[in-house]
């Protein structure tokens, strides 16, 4: 072609690639300094929302497993004071063992009944002061939620169920107190208070100033069916009857339940305790059901105790002593029963955050495949690209140049 000095074609064809040259140089740079083959969409815009989402999954995991970690902690706190309570029952069943003999005379049945009663006040003071930070644990029937996954649902979730560890049911259960508020009533024939809906009223307040509380239950069913089967379950003893009064969740809520048993351990009715103290009241809602003609007014007897009701355990005769212990070891059982399950609870725990740190290791791995850059492989690219710079610099200098032989023409 010609010769022309306006159009530089070699120089601005060398200056078009070394603008290239010097356009990658500047991204290795990037990668280099951050060790991140993705710094913007346009590096890849697909592996972009792909390591986004793994994202979201490794920090998810991650409070997951503090979670987790929280949810032992609350566990163990709860364990640490149902540890105390068993020792506390087992000294009272001592005692209550050796209330049961007749070589001790009246000072010393006192003496029992004044150590049991301060065990039974700690007993109190435990299930009140146990919490974890602010959340009350053996003071409730709470059932408590923590969070072990990355996702929204209940698979993410471990529910830790408190209602088995309520220490103030026990203690309830344990007072030496005879004048209680409570209401007491013997029972002719249970099964006929199956299917039936009882409300409870408290009354409670000072200066004649009067707060009721009135709790309905859910209609009451047992297990003991009887023959011909008529569509419900009969009550077959006034245990099965108080647990599952106890076990009514709007019940509970407000009363706990106990069962009065004679001399010689047999059940003969049932005692309701408000669980804030006040005086109780009795009425009976009955609902239709196939033994509707029967009412829970028929089978039971007894009103609002004046003076309150005699609950909980003596230890001043020897027959007194021996139901204290059948009490004790009923209540040792639940506290075994209690925790027990926190124990596997806590186990659950336990692998859940092996589940979780896996899956967070592996996900983190599968975002670094996508997001991290290979040192090794952008450093050759860096290294050609510099080279291909410096040599692009060069011939540009050089294509500059090749206009000067036009000037030898004009001489």
């Amino acid at each position: 072609m010609g010769m022309s000095i306006n159009t530089n074609l070699s120089a601005l064809n060398t200056y078009r690639n070394l603008n290239a040259t010097q356009n990658d140089l500047s991204k290795s740079l990037e990668k280099l300094s951050s060790g991140l083959r993705i710094n913007r969409a346009a590096d890849d815009a697909a592996g972009l929302s792909i390591s986004e989402g793994l994202k979201s999954q490794v920090g998810g995991l991650t409070v997951a497993a503090r979670n987790a970690q929280d949810g032992i902690s609350v566990v163990q706190t709860a364990e640490g004071g149902l540890t105390e309570t068993h020792s506390i029952l087992q000294r009272m069943r001592d005692l209550a063992v050796q209330a049961g003999n007749d070589s001790n005379n009246a000072t010393s049945r006192q003496a029992i009944t004044t150590e049991v009663g301060q065990l039974q006040k700690e007993l109190g003071r435990i299930a009140t002061s146990t919490n974890f930070n602010g959340t009350s644990l053996l003071n409730s029937n709470d059932t408590l939620k923590f969070q072990v996954g990355a996702n929204a649902g209940q698979d993410s979730q471990i529910a830790v169920d408190l209602s088995g560890a309520n220490v103030s049911k026990i203690a309830t259960a344990l007072t030496t107190a005879s004048n209680t508020g409570g209401a007491q009533f013997t029972v002719s024939d249970v099964a006929d208070l199956s299917n039936q809906s009882l409300t409870f009223k408290s009354s409670k307040g000072d200066a004649g100033e009067t707060v009721d509380t009135a709790v309905t239950t859910a209609q009451l069913h047992g297990s003991a069916k009887t023959a011909p089967a008529t569509g419900y379950n009969d009550f077959a003893t006034i245990d099965e009857f108080v647990s599952a009064l106890n076990s009514d969740t709007n019940f509970s809520g407000s009363y706990t339940a106990s069962t009065v048993r004679d001399a010689n351990g047999a059940a003969t009715g049932f005692v309701v305790n408000a669980n804030n103290g006040g005086t109780v009241d009795f009425a009976t809602s009955p609902l239709a059901s196939d033994n509707a003609a029967t009412t829970p007014t028929s089978v039971l007897a007894g009103t609002s105790a004046s003076g309150g009701a005699s609950i909980g355990i003596k230890f001043d005769t020897a027959d007194h002593a021996q139901q204290a212990i059948k009490t004790i070891d009923e209540q040792i059982a639940k506290v075994s029963s209690a925790r027990s399950n926190l124990g596997a609870i806590q186990n659950r725990f336990d692998h859940a955050i092996n589940v979780t740190n896996v899956a967070k290791e592996n996900l983190t791995a599968a975002k670094s495949r996508i997001t991290d850059v290979d040192m090794a492989e952008e450093m050759v690219k860096y290294t050609r690209d510099n080279i291909l710079s410096q040599a692009g610099t060069s011939m540009l200098a050089q294509a500059n140049q090749s206009t000067q032989g036009v000037l030898s023409l004009l001489r």
